[in-house]
């Protein structure tokens, strides 16, 4: 093989191999572009969730509020409870002495 042949066989192989990697470049680039439909569902989907998280975070911090303000009202209720219950209590024992006090007077 003389040194034109050598050339001529070097430059085939090299055209053959850009070809080659022009062809797979092409291929890759073929199957793995994204359509301007799919860009705009994608677009359209990030801003629903957007949306979605914001909600949720309102949703959050509603029911915090809602939850503070029913444990005060159970805080107080307990509360009346309490004093509702020690005034009965107290009714009850100078009920009791009332009725001690009538009877040892009636007795008497």
């Amino acid at each position: 093989m003389n040194g034109f042949q050598f050339k001529l066989a070097t430059a085939i192989i090299l055209f053959v191999a850009f070809c080659m990697g022009w062809f797979a470049n092409w291929l890759l680039h073929r199957f793995t572009r994204v359509a301007a439909d799919d860009v705009a569902q994608l677009d359209r989907m990030s801003q629903e969730l957007h949306e979605a998280e914001e909600t949720r975070d309102q949703a959050i911090t509603y029911l915090q509020q809602r939850e503070a303000e029913l444990t005060n009202q159970l805080s107080q209720t307990e509360a009346e409870l309490r004093a509702a219950m020690d005034g009965l209590r107290d009714a009850r024992r100078e009920a009791e002495e009332m009725r001690a006090y009538i009877e040892s007077q009636m007795a008497g």
